[in-house]
């Protein structure tokens, strides 16, 4: 997207100048006017590395300034590019119930970043400002049993960035005419201070990955193979070709689980994953570790994931090999895989891209494998990347096929909200690059309680406790983390 950015004073080299920066931003407040309400001015500063985990941890056991410890946050990991963000407290925020959500959302976007003026002082690359979005799997959620509207979208006050070895914070200051400037550029300048004092999580040490938890009760939601069975008669029956029927196991364990303590451990068993935590403050977290990438948008270019079809990973070499074979030579594997890649390319040239697919490979993660096809295109720069994501959520991977038919009956055979599970999470920054994952090996944690999903594919020739077995199997991923928790 392109945002125009206003020319603003020499302000180049803040650092830790408080009286330089109550200067720049007494500068942009005397512009506002009666048009002109409120602005953000997003101050960037290049730190040594750190880990943003290492961040939110302090964040979240300590009051600091016009921080508290229980603010909204957004916490995202790819080991596999060696980056890490975590967007903390709320500048600006969108809470919407409604079945347009993308489309408001996508003006929510717009407007923030309009109202946005960029202060870089040393002409930083990677120094945009994002905005976090989650949006539910349906457009009407019970928020009774999901704690999170249907689209929540928000501009953090502070952002804490790592990609590979450089580091820098980004902080997203609201001015309207009422704003203490002082008061701000000293909390702003405090903070810069305390927070370049941290150092990166050490490694997760050989006693401590032992160290498991054996006092949780748990309880599966029943039904699931008799669901499964009745989704194969009507399979038979022609009403659908796949369908997407997932179950919750249930935790409670006797102290609350430690979400930090949860990342560390998703990210030493998963580091092919990516890595999430979108909290409401108000002690409701959805944390995970999802293989699947809905989008990847940089610089134009838009890479997406057809990701379904699955086996267990070997005890050996060998039996990994062999399993792995098993896998490509399934029928009704490479069936299910095939309903996904048709979805995603149809869906995106109905956007009026030109996708194109490569070839089929077997993603192997810590205990499962999948059927993988990356697709990609260049994007049209009159495309926004929510107008992406509304457009292929839900794939068949999640939902089945035709998406319309199984929606409604996953609502049928499902108990239990599925909220942010199979639904997009991810970013959007100021330089209109995007990414967007699938929440699936996912968990919402609250307290001492802790729900998991997981979900199976449903095609002909499936048998019900096959499909337990592969649910049981996922939820493994969350289980062995929260263990430690």
């Amino acid at each position: 997207m392109s945002v125009a950015t206003p020319i603003i004073p020499d302000t180049t080299h803040i650092g830790y100048d408080q009286h330089r920066l109550e200067q720049l931003l007494l500068t942009h407040k005397a512009t506002l006017d009666g048009h002109n309400q409120s602005i953000i001015v997003s101050l960037s500063q290049r730190i040594d590395e750190i880990d943003p985990l290492s961040i939110l941890a302090f964040l979240t056991h300590e009051t600091i300034n016009n921080f508290s410890k229980d603010e909204i946050y957004f916490y995202w990991e790819n080991q596999g590019k060696t980056e890490a963000i975590l967007g903390y407290g709320v500048t600006h925020s969108s809470q919407l119930n409604i079945k347009d959500r993308f489309t408001k959302s996508q003006q929510f976007v717009e407007d923030c970043f309009h109202k946005i003026i960029k202060v870089d002082q040393d002409n930083l690359s990677d120094s945009s400002p994002h905005i976090f979005c989650g949006f539910t799997f349906f457009s009407e959620t019970n928020q009774q049993q999901f704690p999170f509207p249907s689209a929540f979208s928000f501009l953090p006050k502070l952002e804490v960035i790592k990609r590979k070895r450089n580091s820098l914070l980004v902080f997203n200051l609201l001015i309207d005419s009422t704003s203490d400037v002082k008061k701000l550029a000293n909390q702003t300048i405090a903070n810069i201070k305390l927070l370049s004092q941290f150092k990166p999580y050490e490694e997760i040490s050989k006693q401590e990955k032992q160290s498991i938890n054996l006092n949780f009760k748990y309880q599966m939601i029943q039904g699931f193979e008799s669901s499964v069975a009745s989704a194969l008669r009507s399979i038979k029956d022609n009403h659908f070709q796949k369908l997407v029927l997932a179950n919750a196991l249930d935790l409670t364990d006797s102290q609350d689980f430690s979400i930090v303590t949860c990342l560390k451990k998703l990210r030493y068993y998963h580091p092919d994953c990516y890595l999430f935590a979108i909290n409401n403050g108000k002690n409701n977290c959805f944390v995970g570790a999802s293989p699947e990438r809905l989008i990847s948008l940089k610089n134009k270019q838009l890479l997406t994931d057809a990701l379904a079809g699955s086996i267990s990973r070997g005890n050996t070499k060998s039996d990994d090999y062999y399993l792995a074979q098993k896998l490509l030579k399934s029928s009704k594997e490479r069936r299910e895989h095939q309903v996904v890649i048709e979805f995603i390319v149809q869906r995106l040239i109905n956007l009026g891209l030109t996708p194109q697919i490569s070839p089929l490979k077997v993603l192997k993660l810590s205990n499962i494998q999948h059927l993988w096809t990356p697709i990609y295109t260049q994007l049209n720069p009159n495309i926004h990347p929510l107008e992406i994501v509304a457009k292929l959520h839900p794939t068949p991977a999640v939902s089945g096929f035709p998406t319309g038919v199984t929606c409604q009956e996953i609502k049928r055979y499902e108990t239990f909200e599925r909220g942010f599970y199979a639904a997009p999470l991810g970013w959007i920054d100021y330089d209109g690059n995007s990414e967007f994952i699938v929440g699936i090996r996912s968990a919402l944690i609250s307290g001492n309680h802790a729900r998991l999903y997981a979900g199976a594919g449903i095609v002909e020739g499936s048998e019900p406790e096959k499909e337990l077995e592969e649910i049981q199997l996922k939820f493994q991923g969350l289980l062995k983390a929260l263990s430690y928790c």
